[in-house]
């Protein structure tokens, strides 16, 4: 049976330039930690065929003609992406608990928003994002959040991350996502294995524990890529997703308060995390809308510095479409909103272009255009105090105005 890996070889890291300080990360390790990895890499790369490629990527001129076409050829799979998150039953939570998408961070340092458990990990840079690598087998990190590392989870929550997963075999290796209980006893692992298969064991209520697992993920699972997990749990049930497809559904578990995540593995492969995004609850867009007056939502997410709308933000899309198709009089103004990170020209310019593309999406989904505006309010509105990341985190938003 086939393996499902959930990560990125340091070969991965090392080997493109443009998208990994490669210097700089090996520096950070050291001279004798950097020839170690050097030795693997090489390794790596001749067992896997990719010296031509790397001397190829050496050209800037060239890596970006290759960038586009690889954008060109990901178009279909992005639209399948897009299609299976449109059918899906998960919910993002609406009340932004912990976010971390690494940016800002310096390379080879310790990620500043995480707790290392046991091991070893440092901020890199892997197909243009800023990501966690787990350097050691076993490594295990936990979020810092609100200054509690036992009971910040919340009777409703969401939990969302993006892994990298090349396709390698490796017998038992994968991500391992440990809940924990208000007693700091383990009443959970999620295990996303290397087999192609996502494993369970969660513990009940009272006495019991709900085993299984789901071995088909060769069908969901984009190999090369980054791929979605994604939690959601009320009050005592528990679903689990892959790409937008559920892949558990489990109707009476114990309720976890902390989380942490550890990643199992051998040789040169490693284990690469990204996007996190903890969130309380979801409250009816209608009743949003109604009460308020808007619709806030941190729900629809954009590749760094782009207006590229990431496949999981269609979620939320497909939920307004039906909201506006259910209340034909209903109309908005659809808001992008930045954090103050870089300058108020270029959040102006991003925000409204964001804007722009969220309203071309529900056109495309047959949503009237005469019912929807866009602006770009860049970071002029913030809603959180922009000095600490989870302010940064709510103002980085999208607001659906009834109009």
């Amino acid at each position: 049976m086939k393996r499902l890996m959930i990560v990125a070889a340091v070969a991965a890291l090392i080997a493109a330039p443009a998208d990994v300080s490669a210097q700089g990360w090996l520096h950070s390790l050291g001279q004798k930690a950097a020839g170690k990895a050097i030795g693997k890499i090489e390794e790596a790369a001749t067992k896997k065929d990719k010296k031509a490629d790397k001397a190829e990527r050496q050209d800037e001129p060239e890596q970006r003609d290759e960038q586009e076409s690889a954008a060109e050829s990901a178009a279909p799979a992005n639209r399948t992406a897009e299609t299976a998150y449109a059918k899906t039953d998960f919910v993002p939570g609406d009340l932004v608990i912990f976010a971390d998408d690494l940016e800002g961070e310096q390379l080879g340092e310790f990620p500043s928003q995480w707790d290392l458990v046991n091991g070893s990990a440092e901020v890199a840079k892997h197909d243009g994002r800023m990501c966690i690598f787990l350097e050691n087998d076993n490594t295990e990190i936990a979020p810092l959040i609100n200054g509690d590392s036992k009971n910040y989870l919340p009777e409703q929550f969401t939990l969302e991350f993006d892994y990298w997963c090349n396709g390698a075999e490796d017998y038992n290796a994968g991500i391992h996502l440990r809940l924990i209980d208000a007693e700091a006893n383990n009443c959970g692992n999620i295990h996303i294995a290397t087999e192609e298969l996502v494993s369970w064991g969660i513990q009940k209520p009272r006495e019991g524990e709900v085993n299984g697992e789901y071995d088909a993920l060769e069908t969901i699972e984009r190999q090369n890529a980054w791929n979605h997990f994604a939690l959601s749990f009320n009050k005592r049930a528990m679903k689990i997703y892959i790409n937008g497809t559920r892949i558990a559904n489990l109707p009476n578990v114990k309720a976890p308060t902390a989380f942490s995540i550890s990643g199992e593995f051998w040789d040169d492969h490693r284990y690469l995390l990204t996007g996190f995004r903890l969130a309380q609850g979801a409250v009816p867009l209608y009743d949003r809308v109604m009460s308020e007056g808007k619709i806030v939502t941190y729900a629809i997410t954009f590749d760094v510095a782009k207006a590229t709308i990431k496949p999981e933000s269609m979620v939320e899309i497909n939920r307004i479409k039906k909201l506006m198709e259910e209340q034909p009089s209903l109309n908005f103004e659809v808001q992008g909103h930045c954090d103050n990170t870089g300058s108020a020209a270029t959040n102006d310019r991003l925000s409204q272009q964001r804007a722009e593309a969220i309203v071309l999406k529900l056109v495309e989904l047959g949503v009237d255009r005469s019912r929807l505006s866009a602006v770009g309010k860049g970071s002029n509105e913030p809603i959180a105090d922009n000095s600490t990341n989870e302010g940064r985190a709510r103002n980085r938003r999208v607001e659906f105005v009834k109009k």
